[in-house]
């Protein structure tokens, strides 16, 4: 049987990866770890805690982003305020915020169309 330690990473890919740089850094507050490049192009990670959420231009026909694929849930200190900021960057929602009786969440597209989920445990 296989035993899960837990996340060790994450990772969307991005079609332009100064654009999506721009959304996880300028609009997300995200800050770059380890980059690194070659001919088949970028890779940034972030830490986030116990785990790492990185964007990479690494990409072929058969990997391309979709807002049908995974989505990762990332966990803000204060929720409304996150909401608000977000709403005044300009980005775009998927779903709304909406409470749950464990959490309050709302999800968001970043520029390449992935999903993202904006989540505060309660």
């Amino acid at each position: 049987m296989i035993q899960i330690k837990e996340v060790a990473y994450t990772v969307l890919p991005v079609t332009d990866i100064e654009r999506a740089r721009a959304f996880y850094e300028g609009v997300l507050g995200l800050v770059p770890g380890k980059t690194f490049s070659s001919k088949a192009g970028v890779w940034v990670e972030y830490d986030l805690g116990a785990t790492t959420l990185s964007i990479t231009s690494m990409i072929d026909a058969a990997w391309q982003p979709s807002p049908h694929g995974a989505a990762v849930a990332l966990e803000v200190v204060d929720f409304d305020a996150a909401v608000v900021w977000l709403k005044g960057k300009g980005v775009r929602f998927q779903t709304e915020p909406w409470e749950g009786s464990s959490c309050r969440m709302a999800t968001v597209f970043d520029p390449d169309g992935n999903c993202l989920a904006i989540h505060r445990l309660k």
